[in-house]
């Protein structure tokens, strides 16, 4: 007898069998290998309602509209980013447009850690690839209000800084504590920017957290601030990397686990991130979230060596997870009244950064500023140098720009003109056009 699925699901798998950091690397092919072998083992494409689709490719406007990238697009992304990237746009693509209920884009390389300037990579990732499928669907289907849950093992930091300054996008980052794992960051003060303050959401878990953790982490904090949230469409960073048998990280979350937490979320877009233990989680993790997905029985979901006695989160884990899950909760209910407290009467707000990306070795300096504004989500300008040498000044304006900021933004790009830049670089969303004007150093 067929077996049909309750929900049609859309998968897209893509290796990158020509892109990798080093042969040895632990974001290498095989992390998808083992998990299409296993697909194929367990007959999921034998499946009425699961289909596998073709990647397409995404282009150089499609990354503009996210990133600002040093010296250029070309320099810092492969045929394989690009290929990454649309993996993601045509899983969201069939889920726009009907062919699907659930998508699922297992793909590399990842992208929840590059930022919206990109000199290079860092924490393994060129381009958000989360990113550019969400500001994809805003472009082409009209999507606004979107959810990303980041339940990856590291914080999702560029995912964040993307989207600090955006009202109409919560970004919730489910990772473990910064102190203990890179990047170092995600903490529950970090709120978002002064017209988003709020938007972004960090749960810092403490190591050796476990499915009951986890789990409850979703139930009891995530769903509600979803709820109130009242995203168009939910996204899921599905990182693997908090497996109990990850080499990276020193979580104790299991493949049965991740299965109930895709149940409990109900994402419309899963797309995969980080996770490590290539045979031992990987393929028995991407089961359970398809199966979990396409509304099918996962119960017998079970990898190598899990004990569930040996992995069982310590009392005084479990009180942490309540006390973070709380604090988090209070602060989400009160963070209009934090806006008003922390932004007050500022007409621009600016920080200072120095970025390292860990894996090009590369240094970064920069500085942004933002408008605050009631009527938008401001336009924002970035001025970004590199001990590489290049130094690149930015701008965005985003969908919904009121004329006060689009004025700004005009002024800064051309006050601009003679300043000391390697590139000067414009994304205007609202109308949909890019400028790129590199110069010689």
């Amino acid at each position: 007898m067929m077996i049909k699925a309750d929900r049609k699901t859309g998968l897209v798998f893509f290796p990158a069998f020509d892109w990798a950091i080093d042969p040895t690397h632990p974001e290498r092919e095989e992390r998808l290998l083992y998990t299409q072998d296993q697909v194929f083992e367990e007959g999921l494409f034998d499946i009425e309602g699961i289909t596998e689709f073709k990647p397409d490719l995404v282009t150089h406007e499609d990354i503009r509209r996210v990133h600002f990238c040093a010296p250029d697009i070309e320099s810092v992304t492969t045929e394989s980013h690009l290929i990454s990237a649309g993996g993601a746009v045509t899983v969201a693509k069939a889920v726009m447009e009907g062919a699907v209920e659930k998508g699922f884009a297992l793909v590399r390389p990842p992208g929840h850690h590059a930022m919206r300037v990109v000199h290079g990579n860092r924490g393994f990732c060129n381009i958000n690839i989360e990113a550019i499928m969400i500001e994809y669907l805003r472009a082409k289907h009209g999507v606004r209000r979107v959810a990303v849950v980041d339940t990856d093992c590291h914080h999702g930091d560029g995912s964040q800084d993307i989207f600090w300054h955006d009202p109409d996008t919560l970004f919730i980052s489910i990772h473990q504590d910064g102190r203990t794992l890179y990047p170092g960051s995600g903490f529950i003060e970090e709120l978002g920017g002064p017209n988003a303050l709020g938007t972004t959401v960090n749960i810092p878990l403490p190591p050796l957290t476990s499915d009951e953790g986890y789990l409850w982490t979703v139930e009891n904090v995530v769903m509600p601030i979803l709820e109130d949230f009242k995203p168009e469409i939910i996204i899921n960073s599905a990182g693997q990397d908090n497996h109990f048998s990850d080499p990276l990280t020193n979580m104790n979350f299991s493949a049965r686990g991740y299965a109930d937490l895709t149940d409990m979320l109900s994402p419309d877009i899963a797309v995969l991130e980080g996770g490590y233990s290539i045979e031992g989680a990987l393929p028995y993790v991407n089961t359970g979230i398809i199966l979990a997905l396409a509304g099918l029985d996962y119960t017998g979901i079970k990898e190598p060596g899990f004990d569930a006695a040996r992995i069982a989160q310590p009392p005084d884990v479990t009180r942490q997870v309540r006390q973070i899950g709380q604090a988090v909760l209070s602060t989400w209910r009160q963070r209009e009244a934090l806006q008003a407290k922390l932004v007050g009467n500022h007409k621009t707000v600016s920080r200072r950064r120095n970025i390292m990306y860990d894996t090009d070795m590369i240094y970064e300096m920069q500085i942004d500023e933002i408008t605050v504004c009631r009527e938008c989500k401001g336009a924002l300008k970035v001025d970004s140098s590199s001990d590489t040498g290049h130094h690149l000044f930015g701008v965005h304006i985003p969908n919904g720009v009121c004329p006060a900021c689009r004025a700004k933004a005009e002024q800064w790009f051309e006050e601009s003109k003679n300043g000391p830049y390697t590139l000067r670089t414009m994304q205007d969303l609202d109308s949909q056009t890019f400028y790129d004007e590199p110069r010689e150093a």
